[in-house]
């Protein structure tokens, strides 16, 4: 999968620009403040739909401007994604509009790494959910839809418990009811991050060894209520809770990853160094998932990378993105001579964009 091209239409900074592919590694310098990010946030939008960094789309129309346009052709593939302010929002592959955006997810799958991603290590479980997602819901689309469903669910649900307070009575079949419609897609989501976290780990493990230059004791462990008991009962376990708290205190939205180095708890003994090494190593253990389920290799985003590591890790995270990997690769940083050095050590083509 190539990306040829990309049009943005007064998305961010840009007022109008395109900007086409000619290689499969791609070098975007500039200074900061002068639309790196936004650009690559651009191509990830064409592929999710939404952007890697803000949550609303109003947040990506340039100032004063009216809404945005972004165009891109993947191979022989045109995708036009549309935002106008008065909140509709359009996607067409082929000139053909979309019924669900869900069912784009996956088509072009690509991976994003940024300077905030190491919240991935250290921060709270919502972004390692997040992770797992979105790298299953590109590979298995009954997944994506039983997400959706349980994230539907599980609000409708909170909101009746959040009632049940106001009103001080309980309509306990009507709460068996959305545990009912609940635990089928809470079940699915469980068994496949089961089955994807076997595969993850062994990749992850090994990869960050390769970063890191060295062999060290790192063990990643899916956490879920769900080993213990199955769903049907931690729910009745949990009802009284619920209803005490307003709100529901079990399920896979309550599910993590932890990351543990020489058996002890990895964030709280790792080096910086360690925690970018760990944080590359599940990006790039993504990316291999994404190639071999896909059979084509994801596109790789990777944004302020040379910031994030010292030259050693940075050599052996080139090597095997851009020597190792037949995937397109897309890299930003604020010094061209920097990026130009790192790039024609590696022995393939590439070509370096300014913005």
């Amino acid at each position: 999968m190539r990306l040829s091209n990309i049009s943005l239409t007064q998305f961010k900074n840009y007022t109008f620009s395109t900007f086409n592919f000619n290689e499969r590694v791609i070098g975007i310098c500039g200074l900061n403040g002068r639309g790196k990010t936004n650009l690559l946030d651009a191509i990830y939008y064409t592929c999710f739909t939404k952007s890697y960094f803000t949550k609303t789309d109003v947040m990506n129309v340039q100032f004063e401007s009216d809404g945005f346009r972004l165009e891109a052709r993947f191979d022989a593939q045109k995708v036009v994604l549309i935002h106008r302010l008065t909140g509709k929002k359009e996607l067409l592959l082929n000139d053909t509009a979309y019924t669900k955006f869900s069912k784009h997810i996956g088509k072009f799958p690509a991976v994003m790494v940024a300077p905030d991603d190491i919240e991935l290590i250290t921060g709270g479980s919502e972004g390692r959910r997040r992770f797992l997602d979105t790298v299953i819901s590109q590979v298995d689309e009954k997944y994506l839809q039983q997400l959706i469903l349980y994230n539907k669910v599980l609000q409708q649900r909170n909101s009746l418990l959040k009632r049940f307070a106001e009103q001080g009575s309980t309509n306990w079949p009507l709460l068996e009811v959305l545990d009912d419609q609940l635990i089928p897609p809470g079940k699915y989501i469980y068994q496949t991050r089961t089955s994807f976290m076997q595969q993850l780990m062994p990749l992850a493990n090994d990869l960050y060894g390769t970063i890191a230059g060295q062999k060290e004791a790192v063990v990643l462990e899916y956490e879920s209520q769900l080993h213990s008991k199955s769903f049907e009962e931690l729910l009745l376990q949990y009802r009284e809770k619920d209803l005490l708290l307003q709100r529901s205190n079990v399920g896979i939205h309550k599910d993590d990853i932890s990351f543990l180095l020489n058996g002890q708890v990895f964030k709280n003994i790792a080096s910086q160094g360690q925690r970018k090494s760990l944080l590359f190593a599940l990006k790039l253990a993504e990316f291999q998932l994404l190639k071999l389920y896909k059979g084509f290799a994801p596109l790789l985003l990777l944004d302020d990378v040379f910031e994030k590591l010292d030259q050693d890790r940075m050599h052996q995270l080139l090597q095997w993105v851009c020597a190792g990997n037949d995937g397109q690769v897309f890299i930003t940083d604020t010094h061209k001579e920097r990026l130009e050095d790192a790039l024609s050590n590696l022995g393939t083509g590439y070509q370096v964009i300014e913005v």
